[in-house]
């Protein structure tokens, strides 16, 4: 089985939200389709490991903000890599409320959907929530964003708990395996190039940020000239907040 050919796949990428008793939850989703027309009814997938699943059950509300092509990449750092518990990921953005009460982002959003939760399925490692679509608002009309065009713009993976999730080691045995393959990597090398300044340096694989140890990191106190491998273990992108693991060397 070629796993790459799941990449074939069509997704578009959405941010689900919701609130339990005070407590805001949300992510990055591409697994997000429309399942009835009568009523309208959407089903999303939730890894059971993110807090999101939990708030989500125990609340029967959820809102899909579907992104924009161009979307602000700290967005997609904040609520596709990082946990709640964590972090605040609602604290920068803008949100509203519909007639379940679920927040509902705004930022880098083309259009909004406010569910109530009429059935969950367990399957495994994730669970297929189904909602019926009390409210919905169109905020523009860009382009929204396909998962194809964000992995082909910024090189990126699926974090782990992601349901279309393919470790790199399996796609980088197919490439080898495989001449074309191997060219448009070589071509997409080419395209890495220009991040790559003299000495080791290091790119965020979420947003394409490049570490330039010449300039260092003022922002954790790392001096003009510090090494990657010197930054804090807790360092962060500027960009996207990913965390230090999420950078690769160039």
């Amino acid at each position: 089985m070629k796993r790459k050919a799941f990449h074939k796949l069509s997704y578009g990428l959405y941010l689900i939200a919701s609130e339990f008793q005070g407590k805001k939850a949300g992510y990055i989703a591409n697994t997000t389709f429309q399942i009835t027309s009568e009523p309208p009814q959407l089903a999303i997938s939730c890894h059971k490991d993110n807090q999101s699943a939990r708030v989500i059950l125990d609340s029967g509300i959820f809102s899909v903000s579907v992104l924009k092509k161009e979307v602000n990449m700290k967005i997609i750092g904040d609520f596709g890599f990082m946990s709640s518990g964590d972090i605040d990921k609602f604290g920068g953005v803008s949100t509203i409320t519909a007639q379940t009460g679920a927040p509902i982002v705004l930022d880098s959003s083309v259009a909004w959907f406010d569910c109530k939760v009429v059935n969950s399925i367990d399957l495994g490692s994730h669970y297929l929530i189904i909602g019926e679509v009390v409210d919905s608002d169109e905020i523009s009309d860009e382009d929204p964003l396909t998962y194809q065009y964000y992995r082909e713009k910024y090189k990126m993976f699926s974090p782990k708990n992601s349901p279309t999730y393919i470790e790199k080691a399996v796609l980088d045995a197919e490439a080898a395996a495989s001449p074309k393959v191997l060219q448009e990597q070589e071509h997409e090398h080419d395209h890495e190039h220009e991040y790559v300044f003299d000495g080791k340096n290091y790119v965020c694989v979420i947003c394409g940020f490049p570490y330039n140890p010449e300039e260092g990191d003022p922002s954790v106190g790392s001096p003009p000239g510090t090494p990657f491998e010197d930054l804090p273990e807790d360092s962060r992108c500027p960009i996207c907040n990913a965390a230090k693991e999420y950078f690769k060397e160039v």
